[in-house]
């Protein structure tokens, strides 16, 4: 009978997981059969190699000398494997070591946008907005979970039984969230969400299909006008990379500090400080939250506060700090309209201000908030800009809004993508004195007249 094909990184179908026999054997310890071909070059490999002597390797230099290794090995033990497949394997043997093993090449793929583990045989990810089951496996739920842990440990933090739950990100800023068991009842399971490498702005946004051209001159005008700017939307909607772009219009002469839980964004100024939280030690101590860097940020002269997401309390401090002259901040938020975003700030100030009055928190949220951008992922996988809202005023207890913006949908083509129209309001903005200010309102008013014919 002849041995089955090497699978090298991916779980053998033939040889048996570990857990799985335990959990099938409850009376005597099984013993596991010996690892057989590629499986036995592997576990050869690893026990040879010395990471002192591969420890400052670049990896050229470290895939040649465990090709060689390969080579030898299996000149040894007599094991039949072509160029192509020990090639194969070293690549996989070096990613394990100095990456992110089987997870390498869709991080190199600039198509894939996420990337989400669910067990070692369950990887799935994103390619223009629809999601679909990846060839890309683990050998076991161990495999994971040693990855899960390198990239935890890289930003200084830890996932274990003990604290199963974390956010980190990568050296290219690409988010991770991991949560383990006994949380995950299926073994580690990681959500990447993936930075582009090249910059995204507004004419990228337009020529995917996110907005208009004159939507995108209209942000353009909010930003370096120095509106203040709430970005709303769900998860995976596009919130950092639109807060990304509206960062490029910023005077490379301000002072920029950003707030966030897992650094991720990637303003180009020259004079930005980045600040990020700290969770608790072992001992639960020294836990930094949003709201503890808000506060001192306010306190390290910003002429911009950027706060990556606003989840909880914190929306107070953001608030003061659009009220005292901290014009141009911007923030985004979990919310399905604008409407929807005012209250969930409502909410997050009441979490830190529980007997502050309702009128008082929206008093302050119109008095600080100038627009509300909607960003919306669409059945199509096109993450498009829906509403673009002006915070007016109060009339009484309501928050007064309206919508410069308003995605309409109207049918979908034959291609599968959605169909649609903007309606635009040509209302005078209530913050036409500060386009003024910085000579601005022929430009604002010039894409929206554009934008309404």
């Amino acid at each position: 009978m002849s041995e089955p094909r090497p699978t090298f990184g991916r779980r053998s179908d033939y040889s048996p997981d570990p857990i799985q026999v335990a959990a099938t054997t409850p009376t005597a310890v099984m013993a596991l059969p010996p690892p057989t071909g590629a499986a036995a070059l592997r576990v050869a490999c690893l026990a040879r190699l010395d990471p002192a002597a591969f420890a400052e390797a670049t990896p050229e230099r470290l895939q040649a000398d465990v090709e060689r290794l390969i080579a030898e090995i299996a000149d040894e033990k007599r094991i039949q494997l072509n160029g192509r497949e020990q090639r194969q394997l070293a690549g996989e043997l070096v990613d394990d070591m100095v990456g992110l093993g089987p997870l390498e090449p869709l991080l190199d793929d600039d198509t894939v946008t996420d990337i989400m583990v669910n067990g070692p045989d369950r990887v799935f990810v994103e390619r223009r907005g629809k999601l679909m089951l990846s060839p890309v496996r683990f050998r076991d739920v161990g495999h994971v979970a040693n990855i899960a842990q390198r990239i935890a440990a890289a930003v200084g933090r830890r996932i274990d039984e003990g604290s199963p739950m974390v956010d980190a990100r990568l050296a290219d800023g690409s988010r991770v969230n991991i949560i383990f068991p006994p949380l995950a009842l299926n073994g580690a399971c990681l959500s990447i969400r993936k930075f582009a490498r090249r910059r995204i702005t507004f004419e990228t946004l337009v020529a995917n299909g996110s907005a208009t051209l004159q939507i995108a001159r209209v942000l353009q005008v909010a930003s370096a006008a120095r509106l203040n700017v709430i970005i709303s939307g769900g998860t995976g909607a596009g919130k950092t990379t639109l807060m990304n772009a509206m960062s490029l219009m910023i005077d490379p002469g301000e002072r920029i500090i950003t707030v966030e839980d897992a650094a991720e964004l990637q303003l180009q100024q020259p004079h930005v400080v980045r600040l990020e939280t700290r969770p608790s030690n072992l001992e639960g101590r020294g836990e930094v939250t949003q709201r503890d860097l808000v506060r001192n940020a306010l306190r390290m002269r910003p002429d911009r506060l950027i706060v990556g997401e606003v989840r909880g309390a914190e929306a107070f401090d953001m608030l003061q700090a659009m009220n005292t002259g901290h014009d141009g901040s911007m923030s985004t938020i979990h919310a399905n309209t604008s409407r929807d975003a005012i209250t969930r700030i409502e909410n997050m100030v009441q979490m830190g201000q529980p007997n502050l009055p309702l009128r008082a928190i929206r008093t302050q949220i119109v008095s600080a908030v100038d627009i509300i951008i909607q960003l919306e992922r669409m059945r199509d996988g096109v993450r498009r800009i829906s509403q673009v809202t002006e915070v007016i005023g109060l009339e009484g207890d309501i928050v007064t809004m309206n919508d410069i913006f308003q995605f309409e949908y109207e049918g979908e083509n034959p291609d599968g993508s959605l169909r649609g129209r903007y309606k635009v309001s040509r209302a005078r903005p209530g913050f036409a004195a500060r386009l003024q200010y910085f000579n601005l309102d022929r430009a604002w008013n010039a894409a929206i007249e554009e934008a309404a014919e």
